[in-house]
């Protein structure tokens, strides 16, 4: 009896400590890497030469302030054009130019506000018929890839548990997909928590226990 009461305290605290730890790991990873760009200032005007500390999260507000300095110029008329001029110069790269456009389209259809990427949690048979699993729509098929498809098909993602940023590409006709009543961001959390965190119905229908 006493050991089932240390062992269940025991589990109490990881259940409370590791949610921390993670969340302070992963804050601590992005915080430093985004420090970097204080590289970009000069020396004089380094926190360590002006205060004779290091300041942790200074390069935090340094990448927001330029993220929006680069979104206010972009958005007048010198902007514009001064972008467009940078783009043909990327354009004339041989090696360059590819990633960017790839990259490019990505960032636009995942940021931008007209864009349908990942607006749409789906449920698909995957990686066999009668195994469920969640996924997100992407759009639908393009390129010389239509002319070999039959009918109406849509393009989805299907991340992996627990890390949603790997998975797979499939291109699945549209009637084989269930749109689901489910947010993009409740369908994470069911992803990365691997079922255990379950969203609230919404069809009134109490889940099966």
């Amino acid at each position: 009896m006493r050991g089932q009461l240390i062992r269940r305290y025991f589990v109490t605290g990881l259940l409370i400590w590791v949610p921390l730890a993670i969340t302070a790991w992963v804050l601590s990873l992005i915080v430093g890497t985004l420090d970097q760009t204080l590289r970009l200032l000069p020396a004089a005007a380094h926190p360590r030469n002006t205060f004779g500390i290091d300041i942790p999260g200074a390069g935090v507000i340094l990448t927001l302030l330029i993220i929006f300095v680069t979104g206010v110029l972009a958005a007048n008329f010198i902007g514009q054009h001064l972008f467009q001029w940078w783009e043909r110069l990327l354009a004339r790269i041989p090696v360059v130019n590819s990633i960017y456009k790839s990259v490019k389209q990505v960032s636009d259809t995942l940021f931008s506000p007209s864009g349908n990427a990942f607006r749409k949690a789906l449920l698909v048979q995957y990686p066999r018929e009668g195994s469920w699993t969640i996924a997100f729509l992407t759009g639908q098929p393009g390129g010389d890839v239509v002319n070999h498809l039959k009918g109406d098909y849509v393009s989805v993602y299907v991340p992996t548990t627990p890390n949603p940023t790997s998975g797979f590409f499939l291109m699945m006709p549209k009637a084989d997909v269930i749109e689901l009543d489910m947010s993009v961001d409740e369908a994470l959390k069911y992803i990365i928590s691997m079922g255990v965190v379950a969203p609230p119905p919404k069809s009134g229908i109490a889940p099966p226990t």
